[in-house]
């Protein structure tokens, strides 16, 4: 079903209130979906609000001049007064350096698309950069296999777009750069194939992000993501920090937030990706039901759980179930520690999205 703004608003409302009074024991709560095309979107209300406006985001460090990213073989002199960083012998695929040089914790999240240099990459996990600190080795997959040649000496970020979930899952849960370049190819194709318009320019490329940004293709992702822009003003309203995503009436992502003003921050590539991964999937007939997002996002438990911690600053952690894989990023930083980011894909394990069908049942 399509919501008009003023019938979300109302939904969302009552939706809301009726939760308030309402124990059921989980701290999230799945609302019903604003659906277009074969993509529907279910909010997600609930859980504590915590204070996230002193975490920096990589487009504000970027964009501010305080974040530095470059080759692992390029960083050379003064970075920040009184530090002077050894240089690198030489460039790597699967390493680029970041520098935090502002007064703010930086978050970084799986799935922003660094550009520039010899080639664009995607960061492959969530963490949390202290202020002020040296420089790091960031966790990243190449999603331009075909250059390596720098194109600028400027990193920036693609601006439009998160990698969408079909290419952020091989880097988060299989971490594998083969199955990334194969993810992307499988991407750029399908999108070639969804907007003909745009076929000669992106056949002539392999950069992830070039043919994500080819005007043909903006116009075709944002007439799908048009109407969730003013469903985000909505959703401010009741509180949501997250979403469930279904595509074809499978469910097969959620991101779920500590604040709703976070959710803002990365709600226009967010629900951008989201609409690039439902154009490159082909339609079929079904709709994914409440009851199955709230099933998806309820399941945590899994059968393997793997945990890395930087003393102070974060806890990741990786939990393998039958069929998904969740993701929490959880800050260190300040007390209370609280979970910044979680992010849930179905997965099956076998390099495809394992999606949840609608009947699914525990």
């Amino acid at each position: 079903m399509n919501y008009g703004m003023a019938q979300l608003a109302f939904l969302l409302l009552g939706a809301a209130l009726a939760t308030a009074g309402t124990p059921t024991g989980k701290e999230y709560h799945v609302l019903p979906p604003v659906t277009k095309g074969n993509l529907s979107i279910f909010p997600v209300i609930g859980g504590a609000e915590y204070p996230t406006a002193q975490l920096l985001t990589l487009d504000e460090g970027l964009r501010s001049g305080a974040v530095v990213v470059t080759e692992a073989g390029s960083l050379q002199g003064l970075v920040r007064p009184g530090t002077r960083i050894p240089r690198h012998s030489e460039a790597e695929v699967n390493r680029l350096v970041l520098i935090n040089n502002s007064d703010r914790p930086l978050l970084l999240l799986a799935g922003e698309v660094v550009t520039g240099g010899k080639q664009d990459r995607v960061i492959g996990v969530d963490r949390i950069v202290p202020p002020k600190s040296g420089p790091i080795d960031l966790s990243v997959f190449c999603v331009e296999p075909g250059r390596w040649v720098a194109s600028s000496e400027h990193f920036g970020v693609m601006k439009s777009q998160m990698a969408q979930p079909s290419v952020r899952m091989p880097a988060m849960a299989e971490r594998n750069q083969q199955s990334v370049w194969a993810h992307v190819g499988t991407a750029i194709g399908s999108m070639e194939q969804a907007v003909p318009a745009a076929g000669p320019a992106m056949h002539a490329s392999t950069s992830y992000a070039k043919a994500m940004e080819n005007p043909e293709v903006q116009k075709k992702v944002s007439s799908v993501a048009a109407d969730y822009d003013g469903m985000l003003r909505e959703l401010r309203k009741v509180g949501a920090k997250g979403v469930v995503v279904a595509i074809n009436g499978r469910i097969t992502w959620a991101d779920v937030f500590a604040s709703t003003d976070l959710l803002e921050k990365y709600w226009q590539k967010l629900i951008r990706s989201y609409a690039a991964d439902s154009l490159t999937t082909a339609s079929a007939g079904g709709q994914a039901d409440q009851k199955s997002a709230q099933l998806f996002l309820d399941q945590v438990q899994g059968n393997r759980e793997v945990t890395e911690t930087d003393p102070g600053l974060f806890r990741r952690t990786e939990i393998s179930g039958d069929g998904y894989r969740v993701f929490t990023l959880t800050s260190l930083v300040s007390k209370p520690e609280y979970t910044v980011h979680i992010a849930k894909m179905s997965y099956s394990g076998t390099g495809r999205p394992e999606f949840y069908p609608t009947d699914f049942r525990r």
